[in-house]
């Protein structure tokens, strides 16, 4: 019977798999018999180098097999494996035997010595191609055998392998991987060689049904390429609502593992490719930026992953823009925007709602407490586990506070090695500051709290490639406050004090400056936290007339900064003593002036009331209302001032006595360059003097 005939009289393309292994099975035993007839004589002396037609017939007549039921010719359901299969891969019915034919062997060992005899060599115990156009009526010459080649749907596909390149086309053995055996069997399990660069997502149940249906149009276009444009949204989490849109599952290739097997990439890229058409997926790759950073090495990864995976449906995210020569196909391109305070609240109350916590109506509270952060989907569902823990241990609701510590712990590593990490210590009721330097502080937190609202989604800094980044300037003699200051918007935001150590940054061969702040920037823009650059003036200065290659080079570094500050999309901090040294076009950039001057009198006792704080005990002399009014002191100074006093008055086991502060700040005035007048020390002179 021919392959032709068969199909006509059974509809073979429909049969369940055991129905159709049991066709095999059938086949088989007519070519052994076949063989059988025209087998050498039994009694040839290298008999025992193959089996003897009487060890065919005792495999043949074995017990167990297949244990399949009995053959019935009607249509298999549509949903059975068998047919799921053939659908996903554009299988015809042949494909399908000569996978079957090949699968064999790994569903009954009885195969393995069958398909050696019928090879006449029981050294290969698979399937041959010529022996598997035999077992299916197919003459060797059949244009049938292309249902073999390179670019056929079993062979590209990944279903079949054949290996023996060397030898003869028909002679080479053909093998099913055990991926695609265990999934015919039912095993729901990824190949093993994925486990270490696959992850997880899970649908953003807040994502608006346009762009869900907008994204699963587009990933059905096509050759199927989507580049998810990320611009503080939850881009894996639309993603994975769009392919559940589309009736298909997500399989995640977190690119930060993926950069970390360069070398094994085009295999893992044809095992996941296998891996999602198996299993009727679309593939999350990103984000982009975390692919090796070298142009041509992010190019060869980017366009070996696209073309293995040709067919299926991609959505790469990001937050850099789609570069041409990373496909061959040109994708779809598509922003996903910050979502709403509306719909951020809702993304906590989902998050903390599935780690346990009943949150009701704190949800916007919550919400608010770390609205400047900007987290994808995987980072707020661990932020909201963390804080559930926490709450959990103190046995009482999620706090802000549990909030704002677990969103700062989803941080990376990466910008701590580039700057000091600061993790704030103070807040509002710490500062003392005229009302102006106040409202400017106030305006930052505000500024960065609801800059996604006004920057993105009401677009008030549309165009020029600009950023939605916050840059704030305080201006101000030394120790007046601006580093405190900026501690406590970092305090008030809920997030960490990045401090840039100017000495790591600036680099006397040329461009290499440009190149540590580009890094700094770059990771800056991925955490959550507020940069400071102390004593800015010393890179971000004005821009000189051009004398010599010095100049030059200078002013580039200048040029440089303006532009990066421009698109920069995190929150940082400039301080000066002098704001006259900086370049103009620096302070049009600038979205908040700050200046701090010298505290008055009255500043100054409240500044020593601070610094000296509750627990330390005062002797009945001291006199801090002498302190403010004489003492022409900055913040700074007069905290240096306090602590100098308080091991002094440690030292001595007393209560700290008025002499001990005046000695702390005759040492303070040293450390300035200062003289010690009578017009300032009055009576107490002679304690100045004695210190």
């Amino acid at each position: 019977m021919t392959y032709v005939e068969e199909e006509t009289i059974t509809g073979l393309g429909a049969e369940p798999l055991w129905d159709r292994l049991r066709l095999v099975e059938e086949r088989i035993r007519s070519a052994v018999a076949a063989r059988r007839a025209v087998d050498p004589d039994p009694d040839d002396p290298y008999r025992g180098q193959y089996l003897t037609p009487e060890a065919v017939r005792r495999i043949l007549d074995e017990p167990g097999g297949l244990d399949v039921p009995v053959y019935d010719p009607r249509p298999a359901p549509p949903g059975s494996v068998l047919g799921t299969l053939a659908a996903r891969f554009a299988l015809s019915p042949l494909d399908t035997d000569l996978l079957l034919i090949a699968l064999a062997p790994d569903l009954d060992a009885r195969f393995e010595r069958l398909y050696g005899y019928l090879n006449d060599d029981l050294t290969r115990r698979r399937p041959t191609v010529g022996l598997a156009l035999e077992l299916c009526g197919l003459a060797p010459a059949s244009p049938a055998r292309f249902r073999l080649s390179a670019s056929s749907p079993l062979v590209a596909g990944g279903l079949l392998e054949i290996s023996e390149a060397e030898r003869p086309p028909l002679s080479r053995v053909l093998a099913v991987p055990d991926r695609v055996t265990a999934f015919l069997l039912g095993d729901p399990a990824p190949d093993a060689r994925l486990a270490g660069v696959l992850g997880t997502v899970a649908q953003d149940p807040t994502a608006q049904a346009e762009d869900v249906l907008r994204a699963a149009r587009a990933a059905r276009s096509g050759p199927g390429l989507v580049h998810l444009h990320a611009r503080g949204g939850d881009a894996p989490g639309l993603a994975a609502a769009a392919l559940g849109a589309a009736g298909l599952g997500t399989l995640v290739l977190d690119a930060a593992a993926l950069a970390r097997h360069c070398a094994e990439l085009p295999a893992l890229a044809r095992v996941a490719a296998l891996e999602a058409r198996l299993t009727g997926s679309g593939v999350v790759l990103g984000p982009l930026e975390e692919l090796p950073p070298a142009p041509a090495e992010r190019a060869r990864a980017v366009s070996e992953l696209c073309a293995a995976l040709r067919g299926v449906p991609v959505f790469a995210h990001g937050t850099d823009g789609w570069d041409p020569a990373w496909a061959a196909d040109t994708p779809v391109v598509l922003p996903v925007t910050a979502p709403s305070p509306a719909r951020q609240a809702e993304r906590w109350r989902h998050a903390l709602a599935g780690a346990g916590a009943c949150v009701d109506g704190a949800a916007d509270t919550l919400a608010r407490a770390v609205a400047a952060h900007r987290l994808d989907g995987g980072q707020l569902r661990r932020a909201a586990q963390a804080a559930v823990r926490a709450a959990g241990l103190a046995d009482r609701p999620v706090s802000p506070d549990d909030l704002r510590t677990a969103v700062r712990a989803q941080n990376g590593a990466g910008l701590a090695r580039l700057a000091r990490r600061v993790q704030p210590g103070v807040g509002w009721d710490d500062l003392v500051l005229p009302p102006p330097t106040l409202r400017g502080l106030r305006e930052l937190a505000v500024r960065a709290r609801h800059r996604e609202q006004v920057l993105g989604q009401w677009r008030m800094r549309p165009g020029g490639g600009r950023g939605r980044g916050v840059i704030a300037l305080f201006a101000g003699e030394s120790g007046t406050g601006k580093t405190m200051s900026a501690e406590v918007i970092a305090a008030d935001l809920g997030m960490d004090l990045y401090v840039v150590d100017l000495s790591t940054v600036v680099d006397k061969y040329v461009g290499e400056t440009e190149k540590n702040l580009e890094r700094i920037f770059t990771e800056a823009s991925a955490v959550n936290a507020v940069l400071l650059f102390d004593e800015a003036d010393a890179i971000f200065g004005k821009r000189s007339e051009v004398k010599d290659a010095h100049d030059r080079h200078a002013n580039i570094e200048s040029a440089y900064l303006l532009q990066r500050m421009e698109s920069f999309d995190g929150i940082a901090v400039l301080t000066t003593n002098l704001r006259a040294n900086l370049d103009e076009a620096f302070t049009r950039r600038l979205d908040v002036v700050a200046e701090f001057p010298v505290p008055d009198a009255d500043q100054r006792l409240a500044l020593w009331e601070r610094c000296l704080g509750e627990r330390l005990p005062r002797a009945a002399d001291l006199d801090l209302g002498f302190c403010a009014a004489r003492f022409e002191l900055a913040g700074g100074s007069i905290r240096a001032c306090a602590v100098t006093a308080a091991y002094l008055a440690a030292e001595s086991g007393q209560p700290l006595t008025m002499r001990q502060l005046v000695s702390a700040v005759v040492q303070e005035y040293r450390k300035l360059g200062r003289l010690v007048l009578e017009s300032e020390f009055g009576p107490y002179l002679a304690d100045a003097l004695g210190a």
